[in-house]
């Protein structure tokens, strides 16, 4: 449970202006009733009612966009360009719901601006805006931090966030679901994700109860729409991410530090609530095996693979019993992914708008037969067996965005013992499916290290002078705004690592040049059968990639590169 959705709005207001080529903040008129809008689009309420016309509306914009890559740039090295975000703190905003120092906050963003960072990214957390009750949101605080944003120049991502925060790595403040969602939990402990000892995870809820009305009346998927559908009321024009699991990620709690999980522990299967219970005896009766139970000896969160009968070699996981259990499992958060997105894509149908689904990286005991701790999280991925193309074939349909976390790491700086595959995660998999990747850092880094090994995986093939480049992330984000990363030996760093990214060019204020071109939704392609999602788990090779990146912050070669493409931009400029 972790869907992640980004939504870049242009088509829910009318604009007074654009986003200008200085930065400035745009000025939102709310379209509150049906008037005049781009590409024959009524917005009403988050719903988009279509005019005559709309199918050739749609296409001739596609065709606008496909046309303007051709024109909209001289400049060919900007088809390298790779947008930074920063994410801001947890606790921006307080959970009492106050903007923590403001003129702080100004001070940090205008030094963000000034390094050339595209934008920020910030949680908006469900614990915060909807506090007080079903359906009362209070927006107040966010709302200002946004127009803050905007006023220093940077774009803004939002993430939605329906989970606790607290109790995963890196969490530094704790916000908790909803008084009154955890209020439904007291008397009915199953909406959480619950472990074979019975131990429950109030991080967030259960997919068992996706469809159940328990909330007020309201499924768990009604209510973020609501959530989102009022997002959309209160006048804020930003790019939005929702997460709806642990740490915003399509995955189950399996590892979670505040139960006493130390890495690199295996975790453990979350299926014990009695809603995902029912549903796995339901399923192992239509198979002919109504005998069949969940496991009940896949060990402990801190085991290693070969001290548990299921995980071991030749154990359970490569029995008949074991692969349905794990086909079950794995199925279970890919149905749970694709209906979000579905709800999503009906919510913010006609706008300019571009889903994502965030994928963990969990890298430890990948290079060991069982990959157990993949296992534990929802990823049936074995060495015969791609557990991630799957996700991305099911993201396809709805035009998302695949997001991957673990940009930074190595394998060589893991521990041993951790049999970790950091380097050979996810990333081919969303390529191969034809979809736009972005990803993030999952731990704070500050060395060159960690941003070259970023950079390798923003431009796998390295940087194209004359064209788009090979493979290239749609962006990335650097995990998070502090003191420590405004050091200045550390900004210094940094700032070197922002302009590679940008592939040594300045910093860019218009998507449109660097091909980033949003046209108004439409909606998803129809469901894609589960028996053809998982043709998709056949292994195929990956893509090549660099040993290292060929924008490297640690050597003579980046001072090289960065006067041959000054050297090519004058003389390409002359030229014309």
């Amino acid at each position: 449970m972790g869907t992640r959705i980004t939504l870049h709005f242009q088509e829910r207001y009318n604009f007074q202006h654009g986003m200008s080529g200085t930065g400035e903040a745009i000025r939102v008129q709310r379209a509150r009733k049906p008037r005049r809008t781009y590409c024959f689009f009524k917005l009403d309420c988050g719903h988009v009612k279509k005019q005559r016309g709309v199918g050739l509306a749609l296409k001739a914009a596609t065709a606008e966009s496909e046309a303007q890559t051709q024109t909209i740039s001289k400049d060919p090295m900007l088809a390298n360009y790779v947008p930074v975000y920063v994410m801001l703190p947890l606790g921006v905003v307080t959970y009492d719901n106050v903007l923590q120092d403001r003129v702080r906050l100004e001070n940090q963003l205008k030094e963000l601006h000034a390094a050339g960072v595209d934008g920020v990214m910030v949680d908006v957390w469900w614990g915060i805006v909807e506090s007080k009750g079903p359906r009362q949101y209070d927006w107040s605080s966010y709302r200002t931090l946004f127009q803050l944003v905007q006023d220093c120049k940077l774009k803004l991502q939002a993430i939605m966030s329906f989970h606790q925060c607290g109790g995963n790595v890196g969490d530094s403040v704790f916000i908790p679901l909803p008084k009154w969602v955890l209020d439904v939990g007291n008397s009915n402990p199953d909406i959480f994700y619950t472990n074979r000892k019975g131990v429950r995870i109030k991080e967030c809820l259960s997919l068992g109860v996706d469809n159940q009305p328990l909330f007020n009346g309201r499924t768990p998927i009604e209510s973020f729409r609501d959530n989102m559908e009022d997002f959309l009321e209160s006048e804020l024009m930003i790019d939005i991410e929702v997460g709806l699991g642990p740490a915003g990620e399509l995955r189950y709690p399996s590892y979670t530090k505040n139960l006493g999980w130390v890495f690199p522990g295996i975790g453990e299967f979350q299926c014990y609530d009695k809603y995902l219970k029912a549903d796995f005896n339901e399923a192992a009766a239509k198979a002919g095996h109504p005998e069949w139970e969940l496991p009940d000896n896949a060990g402990e969160s801190n085991d290693m693979p070969e001290s548990t009968e299921f995980f071991r070699s030749g154990g359970m996981y490569q029995t008949e019993k074991g692969k349905f259990f794990l086909t079950w499992y794995s199925n279970k958060l890919l149905t749970h992914g694709d209906e979000i997105l579905d709800e999503a894509n009906n919510v913010f149908l006609g706008c300019k708008v571009k889903l994502a689904a965030k994928v963990a990286g969990i890298h430890w005991w990948y290079k060991t037969e069982s990959h157990a701790a993949e296992l534990t999280s929802g990823y049936y991925n074995l060495c015969h067996r791609d557990g991630y193309r799957p996700i991305a074939r099911m993201l396809s349909r709805h035009n998302a965005i695949l997001n991957f976390t673990c940009l930074e790491m190595r394998n060589h700086e893991q521990p041993a013992e951790a049999h970790s595959g950091a380097q050979e995660l996810v990333l081919s998999g969303g390529w191969m499916e034809n979809l736009d990747v972005a990803g993030e850092n999952a731990l704070a880094r500050y060395d060159r290290e960690a941003y070259n090994q970023m950079l390798l995986n923003a431009r796998p093939n390295g940087v194209n002078r004359w064209s788009p480049p090979t493979l290239k992330m749609y962006g990335v984000t650097y995990l998070r705004l502090s003191d420590e990363l405004l050091q200045q030996t550390n900004f210094d760093i940094f700032k070197a690592f922002v302009r590679k990214m940008h592939a040594n060019l300045d910093y860019c204020p218009d998507p449109e040049r660097y091909y980033h071109f949003t046209v108004p939704m439409e909606r998803s392609e129809p469901k894609i059968p589960l028996e053809v999602i998982l043709e998709a788990t056949k292994p195929v090779e990956p893509y090549p990639w660099y040993k290292e990146t060929d924008m490297s912050l640690s050597d003579v070669t980046s001072f090289l590169n960065y006067i041959v493409a000054i050297i090519l931009r004058i003389f390409k400029l002359l030229v014309e």
